[in-house]
């Protein structure tokens, strides 16, 4: 069974690595943006959390006609979709509540990863990125849930923070898992030679 779980995460790399990219653009731009307009932020970010709902939306349909691992990638999906309608409907009396969103959504996303980390991942390296994307997530949803004395773009860099964490730790991810799928491949070639 193990093995099984492996080798699925093993072929899908590169949903990993479009994640990472976006998560990373979307940090850059929480970062460093100098967009002035916190609702022009806020709309930029629901924007590409329905990227990243999108791209887990399309990962899970794949993984359902394989019939492995496309509750996970609901999961994903679905936390993501429901953060980014929530921002998208929020007006400008909405910041506090635009806020907490993010926070929410922050630490929520951060115990799937430790979840996925201990559950679903069986490479101890694919667990300790996961579980170290999962704890960030959830340290720095805290902070940004609890630091009421901030200014609202403070807390838009804290989410920028975790987006790149997010990012570096989903492109390690991806990069590892497709350096395993291509050991798989030669090892598989290479015992069906043998058996030949």
């Amino acid at each position: 069974m193990a093995k099984i779980n492996r080798r699925y995460i093993d072929k899908h790399w590169i949903v990993f690595l479009v994640r990472g990219a976006l998560a990373g653009i979307l940090g850059l731009i929480a970062l460093f943006s100098g967009i002035v307009n916190i609702e022009n932020i806020i709309a930029i970010v629901s924007i590409f959390l329905l990227l990243m709902g999108i791209i887990d939306s399309v990962s899970a349909l794949y993984n359902s006609t394989k019939k492995h691992g496309w509750i996970n990638s609901i999961i994903d999906a679905l936390v993501d979709v429901i953060a980014a309608v929530a921002l998208l409907f929020m007006n400008k009396d909405g910041l506090v509540a635009s806020l907490i969103i993010l926070s929410v959504y922050t630490i929520v996303s951060g115990l799937i990863d430790v979840f996925h980390g201990f559950i679903s991942t069986v490479d101890p390296t694919d667990r300790f990125i996961r579980v170290l994307a999962g704890v960030s997530g959830c340290v720095i949803g805290a902070v940004i849930l609890n630091a009421g004395n901030f200014e609202i773009t403070t807390f838009i860099r804290f989410f920028g923070a975790y987006m790149l964490i997010v990012s570096t730790t989903s492109l390690i991810y991806g990069v590892h898992n497709r350096a395993q799928n291509i050991e798989d491949k030669i090892a598989r070639k290479q015992y069906r030679k043998k058996r030949k």
